[in-house]
């Protein structure tokens, strides 16, 4: 499969005109790439007007996704956005299980393995992350963490067949916006752990990636693409970061 690469925007920019202009620039400047899935996953208000604006531009290269998702189809839940809503807006991904939604919103394993059920049922693909906060790595807790989360996540799902629709995205929590990444030995031990669990699915990294040392995490570490956060803002540093790894596959 081609390096899959995802833009998590996060609650960013804050308005409508920003959005526009960060995505147009994105798209000008990743026109030509080939080797690498590229998907933009901005706040939900932004997805059906962005996804309007690349049909417009015949810009088809680009994939979109969402930070986000509801585990039920329809029904009394205010507030919310179900898997169904998101395949109708043109979405082929969904992210689960973000730290930050596991921090804030107090999102247990059981919520996030219902919403990966719903998700898949709607014919998304999930990118789920799993990471160790600092303490718990301090701890020599990082594989017993990331078991628990993959295991717990997808309880009913493992063992059900070929799981062609999920990514894996290893996250540790304490280099996500701290410009300290995972060393690069270090994370390809926890791609090669994560692997035994998980046969088949790709297996993504996210946390202070930039152009500088995405190369490393594709060659030595094994990793099959990114999920960025802060860098996906800046539409320079984050193209050519796509560029790179365009060149390299």
């Amino acid at each position: 499969m081609k390096p899959l690469i995802i833009a998590n925007w996060k609650c960013n920019p804050t308005t409508l005109e920003e959005a526009k202009l960060l995505f147009d620039s994105v798209v000008r400047r990743i026109k030509g790439v080939t080797n690498v899935e590229t998907v933009i996953c901005p706040p939900f208000v932004y997805l059906p007007i962005l996804g309007a604006s690349a049909f417009a531009q015949g810009f088809g290269g680009l994939r979109f996704g969402s930070q986000d998702c509801f585990w039920e189809k329809k029904g009394a839940y205010t507030g919310e956005v179900s898997p169904t809503m998101l395949k109708d807006l043109g979405c082929e991904y969904v992210i689960i299980g973000h730290s930050e939604r596991r921090r804030y919103f107090n999102e247990s394993d059981e919520m996030i393995n219902k919403k990966i059920k719903a998700a898949l049922s709607a014919n998304l693909k999930v990118i789920l992350c799993v990471g160790e906060t600092l303490e718990e790595k301090k701890s020599g807790g990082t594989e017993k963490v990331i078991e628990s989360q993959i295991k717990n996540g997808l309880e009913g799902i493992i063992g059900k067949g070929p799981l062609s629709d999920l990514i894996l995205a290893y996250e540790p929590v304490w280099a996500i916006g701290t410009g300290k990444a995972c060393g690069i030995p270090e994370a390809r031990a926890v791609n090669l752990f994560i692997r035994k669990i998980i046969k088949n699915s790709p297996i993504i990294y996210g946390g202070s990636i930039n152009s500088q040392n995405a190369n490393d995490f594709i060659k030595k570490a094994e990793f099959q693409g990114f999920i960025i956060g802060s860098v996906s803002l800046d539409p320079e540093e984050f193209t050519k970061l796509v560029k790179n790894i365009d060149l390299i596959s």
